[in-house]
């Protein structure tokens, strides 16, 4: 019973989203784009139904809703972690870097942005991704003095502190923690211009896999 709960499609990544702290519709979809919308409502429905979520009315907002874990739900953080970890560990390190998506990418990097290393100022970082076409190519993260972040993929306009020129894959690598700023500046895979002081600690505040730390062992 537990697997016909769990194992439909999609069902874990939605609940790594829920797990990570989405709570909105559109937040949940960012955080899976290939899930349609059709399908994401379908599964916050059954989930809602098997008591692992609940829909909350948001404050102040007439028609909008949240999506919140319950205690059922906040029950399988330790599943879904341990999934992350056996992937991270055994699935091939090629297979990883053949599936990538520049959306869900930054996604993650703007939820796991440190923003400790970072001035007590509006820091904005472009991300220019050379092998992607032009609707995929320009991406940006906006660091406010308050800690909160935001990512954009349409020009936000403001000035730039920190452009960050790369591609895809070595940008996902350096994420997955399978390679480092450093070695991929030192490749000519990824060039850095801007604010000395942020591009000097980009590997510090750059928001990494939960699961980087963990060792491949395939």
């Amino acid at each position: 019973m537990a697997a016909e709960v769990l194992c439909t499609r999609w069902t874990v990544v939605l609940l790594r989203e829920l797990v990570a702290g989405s709570t909105r519709f559109n937040d949940l979809r960012r955080g899976v784009p290939r899930m349609s919308s059709a399908l994401l409502s379908k599964r916050l429905k059954e989930l809602e139904a098997a008591g692992i979520v609940e829909r909350i009315k948001s404050k102040g907002k007439r028609s909008a809703h949240e999506y919140r874990l319950t205690e059922a739900g906040r029950d399988l953080r330790s599943v879904v972690e341990t999934i992350g970890i056996w992937g991270q560990r055994w699935v091939d390190t090629e297979l990883s870097l053949e599936n990538l998506d520049p959306s869900l990418l930054m996604w993650d990097m703007r939820r796991n942005l440190n923003t400790e290393p970072l001035p007590k100022k509006r820091s904005v970082i472009e991300f220019l991704y050379t092998d992607l076409p032009a609707s995929q190519k320009h991406w940006w993260l906006i660091v406010e003095p308050t800690g909160d972040v935001d990512l954009c993929s349409v020009d936000p306009g403001f000035d730039v502190d920190l452009y960050v020129t790369t591609k895809l894959r070595p940008m996902t690598s350096i994420w997955m923690g399978l390679s480092s700023i450093k070695s991929e500046q030192k490749n000519e895979t990824l060039k850095l211009d801007g604010e000395p002081s942020l591009a000097s600690k980009m590997q510090t505040w750059l928001g990494l896999s939960p699961f980087a730390a963990e060792q491949k062992r395939v």
